[in-house]
């Protein structure tokens, strides 16, 4: 009976492995009530966002090898994360991987800017209209609680919190369509051009412009004119490459 119960506590399907005797038992998750446990993944996504936002902002420039030495010392972590971390920037886009010369922060032609763009406006759009006629209220609002958030970025001229925010609302609408595939391939392109986008709103009258066109967006889901939605966020997508090119 003895060698039974503990096959079935190896399975997960008796109780607890008794403590030792003479050792502290461990304590009951009560006594600590709700605690957030520290991870690996949680230091992985602290890495790939901080090394993210050096691409995004040209601290790495495009075709520079990242250095893994130094920015694991600004970083205050190992080799062993920050090669994880590259690992997923890698699968985003922004970064390459070259033989016997490492990392590489991924540069983009011209031609490279206008596929992906041409691209994004047509996801985007078909998932502005699938949102207009699916998503609930609670989303639309939220989507219009993001663009809130963002124009005080705007106003505080927080160039980085800003751009975050407004490509979460480019995400938010695709993913509100409630298709998956739409939503997952809009993810993986809008990761690669990060970079581009960013330094297209350094002058502030294209970010303004940018700024209008947002709110004409938001105005257009809040109201489910989808024909109107997609008119804009085709203008808004065409205005961005020329935004871009402008600036690389």
């Amino acid at each position: 009976m003895q060698r039974s119960g503990a096959a079935n506590s190896r399975r997960g399907e008796g109780p607890l492995s008794e403590t030792p005797e003479g050792s502290t038992p461990p304590p009951e998750p009560e006594i600590f009530g709700e605690i957030t446990r520290i991870t690996r993944r949680t230091l992985h996504g602290e890495v790939v966002s901080h090394v993210r936002d050096m691409i995004i902002e040209g601290r790495l420039a495009p075709g520079a090898r990242i250095n893994e030495v130094q920015v694991g010392a600004l970083l205050g972590v190992s080799r062993t994360p920050l090669r994880e971390a590259i690992k997923t920037l890698a699968s985003e886009g922004l970064v390459e991987v070259v033989p016997a010369k490492g990392a590489i922060v991924r540069r983009f032609s011209e031609q490279d800017l206008f596929q992906i763009l041409e691209v994004l406006k047509s996801i985007e759009q078909l998932g502005g209209r699938l949102a207009c006629a699916r998503a609930d209220q609670a989303t639309i609002e939220a989507i219009a609680d993001l663009h809130r958030r963002m124009l005080g970025f705007y106003q505080s001229r927080d160039r980085l919190e800003y751009f975050k925010l407004n490509q979460a609302i480019h995400s938010a609408i695709v993913q509100a369509s409630g298709n998956a595939v739409l939503a997952e391939t809009h993810t993986m392109l809008q990761s690669r051009i990060k970079r581009a986008r960013f330094i297209g709103h350094g002058e502030p009258q294209k970010w303004a412009g940018a700024v209008a066109e947002h709110e004409e967006m938001v105005a257009a889901l809040t109201a489910r004119d989808a024909d109107r939605l997609a008119e804009v966020i085709g203008r808004h997508l065409d205005a961005s490459l020329t935004r871009v090119r402008d600036a690389i």
